[in-house]
């Protein structure tokens, strides 16, 4: 049995860390809500995006003036997985359940014979992804906080991303973020950014109810100046529902620990207790044999 001193000072130790857990749980709680606002507020407009690109990308398929970023390389080779995580840790699984979709993708791409290639945006993803694909990660982005990246920031990295795709370094890129659902819901989701889906194309088409709508400039003139603003869109989106993500996983496993902490200071204080009463018991009875003995 541990001694006295020792269970007194690890139960101080204990809680000192929940007051820790406690405290970020709190900031966590305040971010989220920021975090939930900012994503769904976002939502409306990416979707509507997205739908008028597919609609546009329906009437171009095929056309020998269809953007690169539409029509393809004509190859599925190379695929690049672009795996956005965030910098920061104490966030539960939310983290590792990206990481492991886009590892168990790779993973099946590869049976296939593709060549698959990773594009870390975040720490975390990138070092839980480097211990199996060490030789095929292209480039590492470190955004810091998710709550505080800009527009600005997601069109620098959908600008980097279409610089290496017209470059011919892969076919097709996929996206890999979590979906904010609820705080204790955060779905893992992969989106193919380039070029775009045809068939999510055709299916967003069939929802117009059959109006008729004439384009001025020409589609693929539209198309050639949204495309790269729709990808940017995409990044910026997954990005805000990564915040959103982060802190909401982040709370319930700080929450987590803080319980678990409770938990453990009642059974140190029971053991300790125990101990003491143990101590005392021993000296009354030495005490008491000392005294019959005289």
């Amino acid at each position: 049995m541990a001694s006295l001193k020792a269970l007194k000072l690890r139960i101080g130790s204990v809680k000192s860390t929940q007051k820790i857990t406690k405290a970020m749980k709190m900031v966590a709680a305040a971010k989220l809500r920021r975090a939930q606002e900012a994503a769904e507020a976002g939502r409306p407009y990416a979707e509507r995006l997205e739908a008028v690109v597919a609609r546009l990308a329906t009437k171009v398929a095929g056309s020998d003036n269809a953007p690169l970023l539409l029509s393809g390389t004509g190859k599925d080779d190379v695929h690049l997985f672009v795996v956005a995580t965030s910098d920061k840790g104490l966030a539960g699984a939310f983290n590792s359940n990206i990481a492991r979709m886009a590892r168990r993708r790779a993973q099946e791409l590869i049976a296939q014979g593709k060549t698959v290639k990773f594009y870390t945006i975040g720490r975390k993803g990138r070092a839980v992804l480097n211990r199996m694909f060490r030789e095929q990660m292209v480039h590492g982005i470190e955004p810091g906080d998710l709550g505080k990246l800009k527009f600005d920031d997601a069109r620098g990295y959908a600008d980097d991303l279409i610089a290496r795709f017209q470059a011919g370094e892969f076919d097709v890129a996929h996206l890999f973020y979590a979906t904010f659902k609820t705080v204790l819901t955060q779905e893992p989701t992969e989106l193919q950014l380039l070029p775009v889906a045809i068939p999510a194309a055709k299916a967003a088409a069939d929802n117009d109810g059959g109006a008729v709508m004439e384009y001025e400039p020409d589609e693929e003139s539209i198309l050639a100046d949204l495309l790269p603003r729709a990808i940017a869109i995409q990044l910026y989106r997954a990005i805000r529902e990564n915040a959103a993500s982060e802190q909401g996983s982040k709370m319930t496993a700080m929450d987590n620990a803080t319980r678990n902490a409770g938990d453990l200071i009642k059974r140190l204080s029971i053991e300790y207790n125990r101990a003491r009463q143990a101590a005392i018991t021993t000296e009354l009875v030495e005490i008491i044999s000392g005294a019959e003995a005289l």
